[in-house]
């Protein structure tokens, strides 16, 4: 048995072999964070670890015991949407939002490095989350509404 500590919460879990994204989903029941593809390239299951963005379809859960694990489920503070949140919802970030919860999570680590990214500096950082539905312009701007807002990440 390990400890996993997600969005604030220690758990206890049997990991075996299994991966971050199957444990989270799986044995805690937070369906927020998606798996894609499987094999790192779709940004869908992206979640903070230790406060940087991790494909967890490619990390084994026992290599995340003793980190801090934050998934889309752990933003929202006493009932409010985290502002990135906030932002994705106005400026319609979204269609169908599987990738959403990777994208606002990518969005997050992005922010805590570079609080004011150009639309350039967005699209590197985004490059590996993918959105099937082509909703790529509204997140762009999703992300620079959120960047523009005065309260820290």
């Amino acid at each position: 048995m390990s400890i996993l500590r997600v969005n604030g919460v220690d758990y206890q879990v049997d990991p075996g072999f299994r991966t971050l994204v199957d444990v989270i989903r799986e044995d805690l029941r937070l369906g927020g964070t998606k798996e894609g593809c499987g094999i790192g390239v779709c940004g869908a299951c992206t979640v903070l670890v230790d406060g940087k963005p991790m494909s967890s379809c490619l990390m084994l859960a026992e290599q995340a015991t003793g980190k801090e694990i934050v998934t889309i489920e752990g933003l929202e503070i006493d009932g409010e949407l985290h502002r990135v949140q906030q932002a994705f919802l106005k400026h319609a970030g979204f269609q169908c939002a599987y990738c959403t919860p990777g994208f606002i999570i990518s969005t997050i680590a992005l922010l805590q490095e570079n609080s004011h990214p150009t639309e350039n500096d967005i699209i590197e950082y985004l490059g590996g989350n993918l959105c099937r539905c082509g909703s790529y312009l509204n997140i762009i701007k999703s992300v620079l509404a959120a960047a523009t807002e005065e309260e820290d990440i």
